[in-house]
Parts: structure tokens; C-alpha cells; sequence
């Protein structure tokens, strides 16, 4: 290829897409038309000097116009900074506060399921024998048992890292597999049985004192954290029983991107009561020191739910992610 004859052939055309990429917020949707088909050639051009005739003076030529026609045309990507900034402040919690009576129930019931287990294995020996030997709830309840030692069985960093790791696969799972509905009820029941169990035998023995000084500090944000994942879980699986306007896949794939959203979001939430559970429930502060550390980070939660959640939610964020990476829909009756 003569790629002098090629420059003089197409020269015309280049120079317009630049004169056009001179005034793109003034196009016409003629002009901005041309431009888009101008960009195409220039492209194609750029592609055959490479393969065919290689100059350097014209593939730098036209590589920089082709690049800046590619951004007039599709736009500028947004700053990952911004993107997660959007995650944060909007995303996450307005999906949060969208779930809210899903999770608030859930806590509810869970709290009530654990508080009368608890009062009941406490008050019964019976019961208590059940569950375990003598001389193994001795082992577990008595002063420097089992249950205080646990949170300082390995180094606080080390135990940190575990506990976020194994949290964060119980919201993924309370979250992934409520679709399903059984297996979320389950890790719901499971974990309540945990708690009003453990709560029970250390009431019987005298030491329920010590349960709440070490199960507060870092299990009000822990298990606030498990409480929105089993409820968005049986949201999504509310959804596909019933998805209202929308078609059932749309609804499920709306909310599922949401759900995966809550995934990342809880995510940072576990890590948060990991380090206060490793730092915090085993360090020698006081009691109340302890659990009005827990209490604030709580109360910091609920506020960035309830006050950015809410703000967000009556913006008409959905969390679900934004329009530009989401696929396009079908308008729809609401």
C-alpha cells in the first residue's frame, strides 16, 4: 500500500472528525451521527496502517484521534475512587434500609427464639445433662473455662482474620442461598441455638454476668451483621415467589445484584466486630468499657442505615448497580 496515496485519499475525512471532536457539546444529531460513522473509518484506517504500512508519524496520527473519538463516542469511564465512593454512600446502605423489615424480623425473632431457650436450659438440669457431662459445662462455664478462654486461644490478629473469615461465609451463605429460603432458616436456627445454649449454661452457673460481658461488646454488630444477610436472603427468596410488576427474572436479577452488593458491604461490616472480638472482648478494659465500645459501633451501623439508608432509599437508589454496567429492561406497569 502507497501510503502517501492512502493519506491524501482519507486526509478530508480525518480532518473533519477532528473539527468535529473540536465542538462535541454543540453537535446536531446529524453531526453527532456523522461523527460516530467517522470514528468507524478512522478506526478501520488505523487498522490497516498497522497491518499494511506501519508509518509512525501516521498511526501516531491516528491512534490519537481514534482514541479521543472513542471517548466522545462511548464516554469517560468514572474514577474507580467514585465508583466506590457510590457503593458507600448510596449502594450499600439504601439497600440496607430497603431490607430493613426483612432483617429487623428476623433479629426479633431471633432474640425472643434465644432468650427463651436460654431461660429454659437455665432452669432446667435436665436439660442441661442433655446437652453435655458435668464435668464438660464445668469446663466451659467455670471461671477461666472454655468460654472466656476462647477469645484469647490465638493471637489477636490471627483470631481476627479467622473470625471475619468464617462471619463473612455465613452471610454469603445466609445471602447466596436464600433463594432458597430452608437453608437461611436453618443458619438462622442454628446460631440462635448457639447463643441461647451457651447463655443458658453460663446463667445456671452462676455467670451470666460474664456471658454479657463478652458476647456484647463485639456480638451486637456481629450478629446485626448475620441478621441482614438471613433477611436479604429471604427477601431474594420472597422475590422469587412473588415478584410483583416485574417478570420474575428481572426481579431476581435486580435483587440479586443487590444481594451482591450486601455481600461486599457485610463484608467490611464483619470485619469491623472481627478486630473488635479479637481487641476488645479479651482486653483487660472494663466491662462497661467493653460493651459501650460494642454499643457504639452498633449505634454507628444503625445510623448509617437508617439516616444515609433512608436518604439514599428516597433518592431512588435500590442498590442495585448503576445504570451504565446494569442491563437494559423492558419498561414495565408498576
Amino acid at each position: 500500500m502507497d501510503i502517501d496515496v492512502f493519506v491524501a485519499t482519507n486526509q478530508a475525512q480525518w480532518q473533519r472528525l477532528d473539527q468535529l471532536l473540536g465542538r462535541t457539546g454543540s453537535l446536531r444529531g446529524a453531526e453527532a451521527d456523522e461523527l460516530v460513522a467517522l470514528y468507524r473509518r478512522a478506526a478501520t484506517h488505523l487498522s490497516v496502517v498497522r497491518s499494511t504500512a506501519p508509518d509512525p508519524a501516521v498511526v501516531a496520527r491516528l491512534s490519537s484521534l481514534v482514541a479521543r473519538a472513542r471517548a466522545a463516542v462511548t464516554g469517560t469511564q468514572s474514577p474507580a475512587w467514585r465508583d466506590v465512593t457510590g457503593f458507600v454512600v448510596r449502594r450499600f446502605p439504601a439497600a440496607l434500609y430497603r431490607a430493613r423489615h426483612w432483617w429487623v424480623s428476623v433479629s426479633a425473632v431471633f432474640l425472643l427464639g434465644a432468650v427463651l431457650l436460654g431461660a429454659w436450659v437455665a432452669a432446667n438440669p435436665a436439660v442441661q445433662a442433655s446437652i453435655a457431662a458435668p464435668e464438660e459445662i464445668r469446663q466451659l462455664t467455670a471461671p477461666g473455662g472454655d468460654f472466656e478462654t476462647y477469645y484469647s486461644s490465638e493471637p489477636a490478629a490471627q483470631f481476627a482474620a479467622g473470625v471475619w473469615t468464617n462471619n463473612a461465609w455465613v452471610a454469603a451463605g445466609a445471602l447466596v442461598l436464600g433463594v432458597l429460603i430452608v437453608p437461611v432458616v436453618l443458619i438462622v436456627a442454628v446460631n440462635m441455638v448457639n447463643v441461647g445454649v451457651a447463655g443458658g449454661l453460663m446463667a445456671a452457673a452462676g455467670r451470666f454476668d460474664v456471658f454479657v460481658g463478652l458476647i456484647t461488646p463485639h456480638g451486637l454488630l456481629e450478629l446485626t451483621a448475620v441478621f441482614v444477610a438471613a433477611g436479604a436472603g429471604l427477601r431474594l427468596g420472597w422475590t422469587a415467589i412473588d415478584p410483583g410488576y416485574r417478570t420474575r427474572s428481572a426481579a431476581l436479577a435486580q435483587e440479586g445484584r443487590a444481594v451482591a452488593g450486601l455481600a461486599i458491604g457485610l463484608t467490611g461490616v464483619l470485619l469491623v466486630s472481627g478486630v473488635i472480638e479479637a481487641f476488645v472482648t479479651p482486653s483487660g478494659l472494663p466491662t462497661w468499657a467493653r460493651i459501650a465500645i460494642g454499643a457504639v459501633a452498633e449505634l454507628a451501623f444503625l445510623g448509617y442505615v437508617f439516616v444515609l439508608g433512608r436518604r439514599a432509599a428516597a433518592a431512588g437508589e435500590t442498590g442495585d448497580l448503576d445504570r451504565e454496567y446494569a442491563a437494559d429492561t423492558r419498561p414495565v406497569a408498576g
